[in-house]
């Protein structure tokens, strides 16, 4: 595994572990180069409450490695978690940094009626 990935996952599991201490439900995200991947994952960490990806039939047309394709992730995310009864969730970055496509989606994810 190269460096790079070995401290991103380092800093995720930093956080991963303060928030499994709250025992918060968490919004998950993960980037690769081509798509965006978003999970509500229950406060046990064992169920997937709900989830959003550029994979999605409805969200693969076009673009899906960009800014906009992360806002809807992020507002679908929102509305499936709203659907499965979650409102209030704790943002998961998995170690990535907090801007560009991870922050389109988490702001998306507030406009779709998340709490975090």
């Amino acid at each position: 595994m190269s460096d790079k990935k070995v401290i991103r996952l380092r800093r995720a599991r930093r956080s991963r572990l303060k928030q499994r201490e709250l025992e918060a439900v968490r919004l998950c995200v993960y980037r690769s180069s081509q798509h965006m991947y978003a999970q509500v994952i229950a406060a046990d960490g064992a169920t997937v409450l709900a989830s959003a990806s550029t994979l999605d039939s409805d969200l693969r047309s076009g673009n899906t490695g960009n800014i906009e394709a992360a806002k809807k992730v992020g507002l679908l995310v929102a509305e499936r978690a709203k659907a499965a009864g979650v409102s209030q969730v704790s943002f998961d970055r998995s170690g990535f940094k907090y801007h560009g496509r991870v922050k389109a989606l988490a702001d998306a994810a507030r406009e779709g009626g998340l709490e975090f």
